[in-house]
Parts: C-alpha cells; sequence; structure tokens
C-alpha cells in the first residue's frame, strides 16, 4: 500500500487543481497561452497550407506568366529598377508565339479597374480585364455559367463584348438574364456573351468581381501604353521548363541584353507563389512559436514552484508514506505524475481554446483553419514534456526528505 500508482497519483494532483482553483488557474496560465497559441497558430497554417495548394493547382500546374516585375528581391532598390524596365507589349508576345517552340498556348491579359454600369445599377471599382481568346485555356480557367467567351473574330475586329462575374450578374442583373444585355464600362457600351460560375475570395479579394473583354478593344479604350502580362501553356512540367529558358533567350535576344546583365522581366509559376507564401507564414510560424515557447517556460517555471510549495507542504504526508514502506522512486514518481497531469490539464485546456480562437478567426476573416490530429498529438506531447522538464527538480526534492524529519515537520 505504500507504493503509489498512476491513478492515485493522477487523482491526488487533481484534487488539488480542484481545491486550489484560483492557484490552478495562474499556475495553468502560461501553459494555456503556450498551448493556445501553438494549436491556433498551426491549425490556421495548415489551412491556409491547403487552401493555397488547390487554389495554385487551379492556376495550373503546367503555366507561367511572364511579367514585367518580379516577385522576389523587393527591396527599394529592386522596385526602382523594375519600374524603369521596359513594358512588354503584344509584340513580345507574338515574338514568342511564334518562336517558343515548347510553348503550346501563348496569351497575354493586361489590367485597370473601372465603374461599371447598367441602366440605374452600377458597381465601382470593378476589375477590368483585355485578354486574348487563348487565355481562356490558360492559367485559372473561368467555367462559363451561361453564354461563351469571346473568339478570334471578336480580337481580330475589336469588338466590344465581354464575359462578366458572378458578382457583376447579381448585383447588375438581380432579375433579368444579363447576356445579350449592354453594360457601360467608363463610357463604352459592351455587350455581355458569356457568365462566369461563382468562384468566391481568395484572402479577402473578390475572384467574382470582373469583366474580361477582348484585349484589343481593351486598347482602344484605354491605350496600349501599360506593361502586359504574357500567359503560356505547356503540356507538361518538362516542356514547362523548356519553355522557360526558350522564353528568356527570346526575350533577352529581343531587348538586347548582354550576356553578363540580369533578366529585366520576371517569369512567375504556381510554385513561385507557393515559395513566397512559404517565405511570408515561415517568419510568422517561428515568431509564434518563440512567444508560445516562452509562455510555456513561464508556464513550466509556475508549476516548479507550486510543486515545490506542495513538497513543503505535504513533508508530513511524505514521511508517513516512507515510514510505511514507499521507496524515494516511488515518491519522486508520484509527484512527477502530479506536475505531468498539472501541465497536461493546462495543454487540453489550451488546446479546447486554440481551436476555438481558429474557427473564430476563420470565421471573422479569409484565413481558413484545418484541424489536424498531427497538431493536437504535438500539443499534448509539448505539455506533458513541460511536466516532466519542470517537475523533476521538486520531484527529486521530494523524494529525497529525510522520513523522520519529514513526519516531525509541522504543516
Amino acid at each position: 500500500m505504500a507504493k503509489v500508482n498512476m491513478s492515485e497519483s493522477i487523482s491526488m494532483a487533481m484534487s488539488s487543481l480542484w481545491a486550489n482553483k484560483m492557484r490552478t488557474l495562474l499556475t495553468l496560465l502560461g501553459i494555456i497561452i503556450g498551448v493556445l497559441t501553438i494549436i491556433a497558430v498551426v491549425s490556421i497554417i495548415q489551412g491556409l497550407n491547403n487552401f493555397i495548394y488547390s487554389e495554385m493547382a487551379e492556376f495550373g500546374t503546367n503555366d507561367f506568366v511572364v511579367s514585367k516585375m518580379s516577385l522576389f528581391s523587393l527591396s527599394l532598390a529592386d522596385l526602382r529598377e523594375m519600374m524603369k524596365r521596359k513594358d512588354l507589349t503584344l509584340d513580345h508576345m507574338k515574338l514568342i508565339r511564334q518562336q517558343c517552340r515548347s510553348c503550346e498556348l501563348v496569351g497575354a491579359s493586361v489590367q485597370t479597374t473601372q465603374n461599371v454600369k447598367y441602366r440605374s445599377q452600377s458597381l465601382k471599382d470593378v476589375n477590368i480585364s483585355g485578354k486574348t481568346y487563348f487565355d481562356q485555356k490558360i492559367g485559372r480557367i473561368i467555367e462559363l455559367d451561361r453564354g461563351r467567351h469571346f473568339q478570334k473574330e471578336d480580337e481580330d475586329r475589336s469588338r466590344y463584348v465581354c464575359v462578366i462575374g458572378a458578382d457583376i450578374a447579381e448585383h447588375l442583373f438581380p432579375y433579368s438574364d444579363p447576356l445579350g444585355k449592354r453594360i457601360k464600362i467608363g463610357a463604352n457600351n459592351f455587350l455581355v456573351i458569356g457568365v462566369g460560375e461563382k468562384i468566391g475570395k481568395l484572402f479577402g479579394r473578390n475572384l467574382d468581381n470582373f469583366v474580361n473583354i477582348p484585349i484589343t478593344a481593351y486598347y482602344k479604350i484605354f491605350g496600349s501604353r501599360q506593361s502586359i502580362s504574357i500567359n503560356i501553356h505547356t503540356s507538361s512540367q518538362e516542356q514547362m521548363a523548356e519553355a522557360q529558358e526558350e522564353v528568356r533567350t527570346i526575350l533577352r535576344s529581343k531587348r538586347h541584353l548582354s550576356f553578363n546583365e540580369k533578366d529585366d522581366f520576371g517569369i512567375l509559376t504556381s510554385e513561385t507563389f507557393v515559395q513566397i507564401y512559404k517565405s511570408v507564414t515561415t517568419g510568422i510560424f517561428f515568431a509564434m512559436i518563440l512567444i508560445a515557447s516562452l509562455a510555456l517556460v513561464v508556464g513550466g517555471i509556475v508549476v516548479m514552484n507550486i510543486m515545490l510549495v506542495a513538497v513543503t507542504e505535504r513533508k508530513k504526508e511524505i514521511g508517513i508514506r516512507m515510514a510505511v514502506g514507499a521507496r524515494r522512486k516511488d515518491i519522486l514518481f508520484q509527484f512527477l505524475i502530479e506536475a505531468v497531469t498539472l501541465s497536461t490539464v493546462g495543454g487540453i485546456i489550451g488546446i479546447i481554446l486554440g481551436f476555438i480562437i481558429a474557427k473564430l478567426v476563420s470565421a471573422a476573416t479569409p484565413l481558413p483553419s484545418s484541424v489536424e490530429p498531427l497538431s493536437i498529438a504535438m500539443a499534448i506531447f509539448v505539455s506533458m514534456s513541460v511536466g516532466v522538464f519542470f517537475g523533476i527538480y521538486p520531484a527529486r526534492k521530494a523524494s529525497k526528505l529525510n522520513p523522520i524529519d519529514a513526519v516531525r515537520s509541522e504543516q
């Protein structure tokens, strides 16, 4: 009977927690905050990972974009250099279309924002994209709810036709079919020939708030003094790598760059966006983990201090247990289990609160969250490790008490 068992130690620890509620809350606060932070951050980042990878898959794993601006190394000096670069034009697109043997489809797009109106209904800051007819097959494919995409003849003849997003249709045509109607983009009337399916939002940006028009019509209205994005589709990952090298060679030759000059254009793939995303979230992740680690250390120190107080308060109990046959390792095991129980309870509370906060953030913002079993296991392991690490000293102190002195001590 002198030997301690795990269930008895856990029961004693839980009784101690319940008997001193305020002390328990203060003891567990650091661990709760630490585990809560880990769970919330991991859940949100995991949700973002799943979301980003699915979105990038829709962008097209065999597609890439050539643009005036690059996305990496955006220092102030780099930004100034990129602003001075020559624009990419339709002539560059046509040259790539003619000379790039690995490029299956080559299109171009250019964007601005304008007010869009139909009769008394109007929308501000709508994304207006001028596109080639090839672009409906490159990158993110816009599926149509009704109507058609514009065709080669629409582009060749600079027709004022458009494909509108689901949000535009809902706001401008709440009670009628938009097909065959004319909307006003700025001061110009465009015939609606297609309506896109509902897409949704990406990080708060409404992907259904668009109007696509032929790029030639775009130039007639807004002028051609604006750099385009050249959009390229290939048949495979291997061909995409070859196509990128071909495009780089074609543009460098056209722009008369010597071998020791760096590219004055950027090549962007879905992997480019994933790498940028990873670089941003990695910094956030490690910053939050550092904060969580500090909270766990503080929580562990508090647990250690509380356990030291418990050893002092329970000297007589320890002495009696030793007197009736408890070994030193039994006493050590008892107090170590109590410390682990303390920290694990804090960890479980932190897990629950972390999931609640992650779900609240997802509900209130565009940030998605994902509950992973691995994050639960990691949080429980971390909280138990804190209990073991910071509980070993008070447990050893309890096990080394002289039983005679302990029995004589006053509580």
